[in-house]
Parts: structure tokens; C-alpha cells; sequence
């Protein structure tokens, strides 16, 4: 089993650091100027994302009294902005395509640096399980590496090599929708009896009831239409799971009960946000 969760994190690394190549080979210089520069959506998407809705996983887990492992990994997913899934979710709903892609990358920068802070800060006040408490400094020294660096070779290549990184685009986003799929299977295969314990309890409820808020919040507090609203709602929804695994191998040593809830929250969570995507879609012709 040791060797297993070796794997694990070895595909997790693989995970989070293809995510980020694939953001920057996506991503152009002009369409995140424009989007950092709309000072207003800038200001309540950052509002949204870094401060209210770990406030929320907070809430929820403290409302529906959960042990101290599905506690800790709905705060420690709701800490982590800037899914990449968010944007396909963009694209699902034929929103805001463009907006909305910068807005997950530029969240999943940021959160590489608040993760740690945020979820040590909540875990803290919380007084999870007699007094959780992160690795702070390995943690934003980490995930920062991790998602950063990446992110920022793939944003040069785009800008000075522009035919490379589109060439290149398609399989950077082939081997991150494959590696989160191991990651995700790999969760459930190796702590299958403590996700099957879960079944009935509150904590997918709690992962539903999540991404339904965070859609809310995130549609009420953007600027524009109702297209671009939805969209940042979209981008809300899904919270990186890169950070979070990297926290529970740091800090919780891949503990199994943990994973096993972070990926019954993941799965409930997904199971709110694409019908949502869906719905939206209906009418729309495809967003910029």
C-alpha cells in the first residue's frame, strides 16, 4: 500500500504540473491584460473565490458537524480556487469562454500563494480534531513550484512561440484529463472502504451543497451580463484539487480517510456543477 500512494502522488505531481503547462500554453498575454485590468470583476471574483467561499466549506462542515477527515478535506478543497475544469464548464454553458479562462488561471496563481494560509488559517480557528495545523511554508513553497513554474513556461511559449504551443495545447490537456482521472480512480480504488462508510452521511451532501453555493456566490458578486455572471459562477464551482492532494500528502501523510472524503466532495461536487453547465447551455449560442 505504501508503494501505491507512492504512485499516487507521483501521478498527483504529474497532475498538477501538466494543469498549469496546459493553462499557460492556453493563455495569451492580451486576454489576461484585459481581464486583471476590469478592476470591478477583479475585485469580487478575487472576493468570491479566496475569502467567501472557504468561509462557506467552513460553514458547512461546522453545520452538518462532520469528523475531523471529511472537516478537514472540505475546507482544504474550498481553500484551493482555480479548477481548470471551471473553464470547460465555461465552455459547457457557452459562456464567457475567454473572461472566464483568464479568471482561472489568475486564481489558480493566486491560490498557489493563499491555499496554505487560508486553509491553516480556517483548520486553526476551527479547531479541527483537537487542533489541525498545515505546513505552511512547504505547502506554498510546493504547490507554488508546482503550479506556477509551469504556468509560466507554458505563458512564454505562447507568447514567443506561438505555433509550438498550440502543437503542443491538445496533449498538455489529454495527459491532465488523464492523470486526474487516475488520480480520481486511484483515490477510490485505495480507500474504497472509507468512501463506501461515507454513503448515506452527510459529507456528499455538504460537497453538493458546496459547488450550488459557490456557483451562487460567484454569479452574484461579477460584473456584466448574464453570460459573463454565469460563466465566473462556473469558475467558482470547481476548486483545484492540485493543492488540496499536495496538502494531504504534506501535511496529513496521504492519510486514507481524508482522501477517501476529498474524493466523495470532488464527485458530489462535479455532480451539481455539469447539469448546472448544462442547463445554461440551452439557447445559447456559442461565447466568445
Amino acid at each position: 500500500m505504501d508503494l501505491f500512494y507512492v504512485l499516487l502522488n507521483a501521478v498527483t505531481v504529474v497532475f498538477i504540473a501538466a494543469t498549469m503547462f496546459a493553462a499557460g500554453l492556453g493563455a495569451t498575454i492580451t486576454a489576461l491584460r484585459r481581464a486583471f485590468t476590469d478592476l470591478p470583476l477583479l475585485a469580487l471574483v478575487l472576493a468570491a473565490n479566496l475569502i467567501l467561499i472557504p468561509l462557506l466549506g467552513w460553514g458547512l462542515a461546522a453545520l452538518f458537524g462532520l469528523a475531523a477527515a471529511p472537516y478537514v478535506a472540505l475546507v482544504l478543497i474550498a481553500s484551493s480556487p482555480g479548477g481548470p475544469f471551471g473553464a470547460k464548464l465555461a465552455m459547457m454553458q457557452h459562456g464567457d469562454v475567454t473572461t472566464g479562462a483568464a479568471m482561472q488561471v489568475l486564481l489558480a496563481a493566486l491560490g498557489s500563494i493563499t491555499f496554505g494560509l487560508t486553509a491553516d488559517a480556517v483548520l486553526t480557528a476551527a479547531d479541527v480534531g483537537g487542533g489541525v495545523s498545515l505546513d505552511v511554508a512547504a505547502l506554498v513553497r510546493t504547490v507554488a513550484v508546482l503550479q506556477l513554474v509551469p504556468f509560466a513556461i507554458g505563458l512564454v511559449l505562447r507568447h514567443y512561440a506561438t505555433d509550438t504551443a498550440l502543437a503542443w495545447h491538445p496533449a498538455a490537456v489529454k495527459v491532465s484529463n488523464v492523470t486526474f482521472l487516475i488520480v480520481l480512480a486511484g483515490m477510490l480504488l485505495g480507500n474504497w472502504s472509507d468512501i463506501v462508510a461515507l454513503i448515506g452521511s452527510r459529507v456528499p451532501l455538504a460537497g453538493f451543497l458546496l459547488s450550488v453555493l459557490a456557483f451562487g456566490l460567484g454569479t452574484l458578486l461579477a460584473t456584466g451580463g448574464r453570460t459573463r455572471r454565469t460563466t465566473m459562477g462556473s469558475v467558482a464551482t470547481v476548486r483545484n484539487a492540485g493543492p488540496a492532494l499536495a496538502a494531504i500528502g504534506i501535511s496529513f501523510d496521504s492519510e486514507p480517510a481524508i482522501l477517501g472524503a476529498l474524493a466523495a466532495i470532488l464527485i458530489s461536487g462535479l455532480t451539481a456543477a455539469i447539469p448546472i453547465a448544462a442547463v445554461l447551455s440551452r439557447g445559447r449560442e456559442a461565447g466568445p
